[in-house]
């Protein structure tokens, strides 16, 4: 039994986070200043090293342009 305690359709979630800064145009540094943040954290969250809550989710949907 896997002790991972992400889902294959979390790890496709942030594949789509990911999607979604590219088709903003955006940096992670960029993203990373919108949400006061360290370039770091944008890049351990879209390599699955740091999982989102509900309401970080939508401060990134926010910043993408997404709903």
């Amino acid at each position: 039994m896997s002790k991972t305690i992400w889902t294959k359709e979390y790890a496709k979630f942030i594949k789509k986070l990911k999607q979604a800064r590219l088709k903003a145009g955006l940096r992670q540094i960029e993203v990373a200043k919108k949400l006061k943040r360290p370039q770091s954290y944008i890049s351990r969250v879209e390599s699955g090293g740091y999982r989102l809550d509900i309401v970080e989710v939508k401060r990134f949907a926010k910043i993408y342009g997404e709903d």
